[in-house]
């Protein structure tokens, strides 16, 4: 049924602007572009929203001089858009700019691309831009998100199944309560600890200091885990008040459990992108429909092991699972779809395949949900013909008192051991069905852990839907690439640089233009110069640019390169008759 509704939608749905998770869409200066005159500013064009932080450009002169450049702002006010001003004069030159920012659904982007004023420069400063994140501080917070997912999980599904079940004994429950506020709360401080370094892209103990705090405390997501915490709160004091009454979850306790869905909402790919209004109810609705069926199967399991429950509760909770089940197909089926936008996404992109592993555990969860429900069914009628026997023979019994005739005068003498038979030891009936229910249930919270690590994982990869836009967003270089690759064999004077020129550096043919440089810095006669190009993402190459000896340079006007992509650049150089040596670089064909 999901499978198939997916397969529906994403026929009816086509394509459509972008998702959430900005994405790179246009620079200007163009990257790999030579300039005639100096630019005034840097603007970058997102496809989406994006957040400011004030080491959001690094650039770099022609020496690797870092330049004095202006606050970063927003082009025209457009929210999408980041923009620096520039020194006044700029020196002729390749300058590499490294830019980061931060997207509306909360995630750090960065990047770097190069432009020159003039004439490419014969050496190009190389500024290693990191990682998005620092390892460290991103897995302390995926996990700090994996934890608060399981606790909103628990604490929400427990309450539900407490106010539709009704248990004799919920001790047991109120404890299950009390470990999901705690370890929610718990999450959530550590995301807002974290916030500030994983924005920045610093190891963990960047949040110690001040200006990370204040920029959290100030920033939407801060605000986002700020109210959580204060809903939190609130939702403490109302489960104290209804334990010392004994009430079970209310409307005031369902209300406050929207407010913590929507926290997640506001704080995720809902939060940016197309159709903004229709995502956040979906991805609310989402996630309450999860934490009732995934919390609330926690609090059945805990509750099958250690009390007794009627087979009623057990046959009222599963209508309420299918029902959440039923919510999270309609809304899985339409976050997908947004998070995708053409088929070609599914397999061709990290969030397509990690969004297929995820239906296929949810499938996976929907057959032990299939079997659960068989087993409650039969623990409902094992349920019914008990009681119908017990009933029957209370009236029987009834019937026979109705016969026996009182005893006339005196006392009543004790009956004999035929007289009233004793009541039977009472035995549960329909252990065996409660016994394969038990494991159906385990195997579906278990399942449903694996599901909450994939969705955690989902929430921090760009959707496949913005990646196709900034690809197809993305303008052609104008001019060619130009890369130096410094060399040395290892002998006297057996070292300088090998200047690489593909023009126009896209995909098709293009022409490439090698030239020696020895190490007086002019250009020098090698015996052979060889290059190369392969393309490990897609198990490409090598790809030989049968270059020849043009007479002081060696070149091919028809290289050829099909896809676009990273390619790593073999150049080998030939100094002598035995001496050589390679070397490799990335060059980017789009």
């Amino acid at each position: 049924m999901l499978l198939g509704t997916l397969l529906v939608l994403f026929l009816l749905g086509g394509t459509g602007p972008a998702s959430a998770h900005a994405a790179l869409r246009a620079t200007d200066p163009e990257d790999g572009s030579v300039l005639k005159s100096a630019p005034r500013d840097i603007t970058l064009t997102f496809t989406e929203s994006v957040g400011l932080l004030e080491d959001s450009f690094r650039v770099l002169d022609p020496d690797g001089r870092r330049l004095r450049t202006g606050e970063p702002e927003h082009a025209r006010g457009a929210a999408e858009t980041a923009r620096v001003t520039l020194p006044a004069k700029l020196a002729e030159g390749t300058y590499t700019v490294a830019w980061r920012v931060v997207s509306a659904d909360s995630h750090p982007v960065s990047g770097a691309f190069t432009f020159s004023v003039g004439k490419p420069s014969l050496t190009t400063a190389t500024l290693d831009t990191g990682p998005a994140e620092d390892p460290a501080t991103k897995s302390l917070y995926n996990i700090a998100r994996y934890l608060a997912y399981l606790a909103v999980a628990l604490l929400i599904g427990t309450a539900t199944f407490m106010a539709v079940c009704r248990p004799p004994d919920a001790l047991v429950l109120h404890r299950l309560l009390k470990a999901g506020w705690w370890t929610l709360v718990g999450a959530t401080l550590a995301l807002l600890v974290l916030r500030a370094p994983y924005e920045s892209g610093e190891g963990p103990l960047g949040a110690l200091s001040a200006d990370s705090v204040t920029r959290t405390l100030t920033g939407r997501p801060g605000e986002v885990l700020l109210a959580r915490l204060a809903l939190l709160l609130v939702a403490a004091l109302h489960l104290l008040r209804l334990a010392r009454l004994r009430k079970p979850f209310g409307w005031a306790g369902a209300a406050l459990a929207v407010g913590l869905a929507v926290t997640w909402a506001a704080g995720e790919h809902a939060s940016a992108g197309i159709q903004v209004p229709v995502a956040m109810t979906s991805s609310a609705l989402h996630l309450l429909a999860t934490a009732v069926w995934l919390g609330g199967l926690t609090a059945l399991l805990v509750t099958l092991y250690r009390a007794r429950l009627t087979p009623a509760a057990v046959t009222r909770f599963s209508r309420v699972a299918f029902v959440s089940v039923t919510v999270l197909v309609v809304t899985g089926v339409y976050q997908s779809w947004r998070g995708l936008g053409s088929w070609d996404a599914l397999t061709g992109t990290t969030y397509g395949r990690l969004l297929t592993l995820k239906l296929a555990a949810v499938v996976l969860l929907l057959a032990a949900a299939a079997l659960s429900r068989r087993w409650t069914a039969r623990l409902a009628t094992v349920g019914a013909e008990t009681a119908e026997t017990a009933e029957t023979v209370v009236e029987a019994e009834a019937a026979v008192r109705e016969k026996v005739p009182e005893p006339v005068g005196g006392p009543s003498l004790p009956a004999g051991p035929e007289a009233a038979p004793e009541p039977s030891a009472p035995v549960e009936a329909g252990s065996e069905q409660r016994s394969a229910l038990r494991r159906s249930v385990l195997a579906e919270v278990a399942v449903g852990a694996a599901v909450l690590a994939v969705t955690t994982l989902l929430t921090s990869t760009l959707p496949g839907r913005a990646e196709a836009e900034a690809a197809a967003g993305t303008p052609a270089v104008v001019g060619a690439s130009v890369t130096n690759v410094p060399f040395d064999v290892g002998t006297p004077g057996g070292h300088g640089k090998v200047q690489v020129t593909i023009d126009p550096g896209r995909v098709g043919d293009n022409s490439i233009e090698a030239l020696v440089y020895g190490p007086d810095g002019g250009v020098s006669v090698v015996p052979e110069l060889r290059i190369s190009f392969t393309l490990p993402a897609k198990d490409i190459g090598p790809v030989d640019a049968e270059l020849t000896d043009k007479g002081g340079y060696w070149g091919n006007s028809f290289l050829n390169l099909p896809i676009a992509g990273k390619w790593e650049m073999k150049v080998t150089v030939r100094t002598t008759e035995v001496d050589q040596v390679s070397e490799t670089r990335t060059v980017v064909i789009r």
